[in-house]
């Protein structure tokens, strides 16, 4: 299959804070308990809860085929700062092998702390571009996760039921006229209503909402993002229409909110027809109802209208980096786990089928891809609908504690956008300076 130049795209990551709640993740079997001391033991500490317990599986697997090493692995996820429970790791003195990083960011903060990874196979079978957010002059500091994509996600079953058209919805006064079809008809569709905006989890709105339109006024380009001395909100008045229509269609209050109520409860159970996510929800759906996480899952674009429409942002989540304070007999096994994981037939085999994941890598037969959701995703990025992901180009922490708590406070009519844009461009200024 074609595989897309993701150079163009500023590929960058999926910041530090993402998707649901805290949870510290045991040992992935009871042999550990028992290390023999010809051990080599690695500490993984990851932000990815959705595939937690396929991850903590394929580390069972390794260890089996790999007796001399032993793998413990601690998740925490988004609905909790994954950033600075990383910092009080570190802090405690019980650094991780394995650790999660984004973008140029994150290499700034972290760069004392993570090994050159150019020499691992995963590193040259990354695909071209996706390695752009963690290389630096001297050096590639870490490994993609995957390729995600979101946009917003809606029910096939409830629109064909409303008499909505999603191949139609092209711009943001047809979401918005789709949404108030579907609110016109919740009751006979048994909805609650259109749509769920999750406003309590700010990495939503802060950063996926705001990078499909700050993506724009960046030019695809995460490096330019992170060099600004300025954001401008070129294509504010659009991002103000598409917040506007996912608040007002909504259940309410938005600010209650959060991930789990937003795709465990309602959008899994069909009492929503739409919400913004990607396709790393699906095991989530899948796990709650399979019907329609097989049947009933389709994309949509966030659409700018004539600058973007019928794109989706597409992007990789978070990297994957080695201790470089740990010992070197850490260090090589860590980098053979990885490789392992994205270059050997039982690695991909887990990849494509347990974690439901699209490839970052070559070699990879994406005719396997098996979750509809990242099919869909696949298309688009595959077809030259996908724009980049520029939000780990932001200044620290903005996304979330800034533009995220602002909208928090749009959403709750405590401000007004005028004062929640002021607001945050003053914040992205004082931090360049």
């Amino acid at each position: 299959m074609r595989i897309v130049n993701l150079k163009r795209m500023g590929i960058a990551l999926l910041s530090v804070g993402m998707i649901a709640t805290m949870a510290a993740c045991g040992n992935a079997g009871d042999s550990k308990d028992s290390a023999s001391e010809d051990q080599v033991t690695i500490d993984i500490f990851q932000f990815k809860v959705e595939f937690k317990d396929q991850f903590e599986a394929l580390a069972e697997q390794y260890e089996k085929a790999n007796p001399d090493v032993k793998i413990n692995i601690e998740t925490v996820g988004g609905g909790s700062d994954y950033g600075a429970a990383l910092k009080s790791k570190f802090s405690s003195g019980n650094e991780p092998t394995i650790y999660n990083v984004g973008g140029p960011e994150d290499v700034e903060i972290w760069k004392d702390k993570l090994a050159d990874l150019s020499d691992t196979k995963a590193a040259d079978a990354a695909l071209d571009g996706t390695l752009a957010g963690v290389t630096t002059d001297d050096g590639i500091y870490g490994l993609p996760y995957n390729v995600e994509g979101y946009g917003v996600l809606y029910n096939k079953a409830i629109f064909e039921k409303a008499g909505i058209d999603a191949a139609e919805i092209k711009t943001l006064d047809d979401l918005e006229a789709a949404a108030k079809t579907l609110d016109e008809k919740k009751g006979e569709l048994g909805i609650d209503a259109p749509f769920a905006l999750a406003a309590k989890e700010k990495w939503i709105t802060g950063l996926h909402s705001s990078n499909a339109f700050l993506n724009a006024e960046f030019n695809n380009d995460v490096t330019e993002a992170y060099n600004a001395k300025t954001v401008e909100f070129k294509y504010g008045d659009q991002f103000k229409k598409y917040i506007d229509i996912s608040n007002q269609y909504s259940v309410q209050p938005t600010n209650s909110l959060d991930y789990s109520q937003q795709i465990e409860q309602l959008f899994s159970n069909g009492k929503v027809a739409m919400t913004q996510q990607g396709n790393w929800v699906y095991n989530s759906i899948a796990d709650i109802n399979e019907d329609v996480a097989k049947n009933d899952i389709g994309l949509l674009p966030i659409p700018i209208d004539g600058v973007s429409e019928g794109t989706i942002p597409v992007g990789v989540p978070m990297y994957w980096g080695v201790n470089s304070n740990v010992s070197d007999e850490k260090q090589e096994a860590a980098k053979e786990f990885l490789d392992y994981l994205y270059t050997t037939d039982e690695g991909k085999d887990f990849i494509l089928e347990e974690f439901k994941f699209v490839p970052a890598y070559s070699g990879f037969d994406t005719d396997k891809i098996s979750d509809p959701l990242s099919k869909e995703v696949y298309s688009y990025y595959t077809d030259d609908k996908a724009t980049g992901w520029v939000f780990m180009g932001y200044p620290a922490g903005w996304g979330e504690n800034t533009l995220g708590a602002e909208i928090q406070r749009y959403v709750a009519g405590d401000a007004t956008w005028d004062e929640i844009i002021k607001t945050s461009k003053d914040a992205w200024a004082d931090a360049r300076k």
